[in-house]
């Protein structure tokens, strides 16, 4: 996939929020499954949850967004600032898309657009 200008990473990212909040939400569902003492049932439920998790996980890798984290919930997207190469960055309990780093920085040089 191409870059990502700030604008359609920002619509892009509005269009992926349920997904991201369904991901939370899964992830929590699976790591309690896979306690195996809870009322959300137990191997069938722990199973669907991970097929649906992994369906979630590729809806936003086919966006051209790249999942990095998982817990938590890191989606970068690729851009270019100034002839630099960066990452926009949105982390789990971002509501928008307002951090950037350099692509060879990572997350470490996370700084406010």
């Amino acid at each position: 996939m191409g870059l990502f200008t700030l604008d359609e990473a920002r619509a892009e990212l509005a269009r992926l929020l349920p997904v991201l909040d369904e991901i939370v939400r899964l992830r929590a569902d699976a790591a309690e499954l896979a306690s195996g003492e809870t009322a959300l049932g137990g191997l069938p439920e722990f199973k669907a949850a991970q097929a649906r998790l992994d369906e979630l996980m590729e809806t936003v890798q086919q966006t051209g967004a790249e999942l990095k984290g998982f817990a938590p919930l890191l989606v970068d997207f690729r851009s270019e600032m100034d002839g630099v190469s960066v990452l926009l960055c949105w982390l789990e309990g971002d509501r928008e898309l307002a951090w950037y780093h350099r692509a060879d920085l990572g997350f470490a040089g996370r700084r406010r657009l």
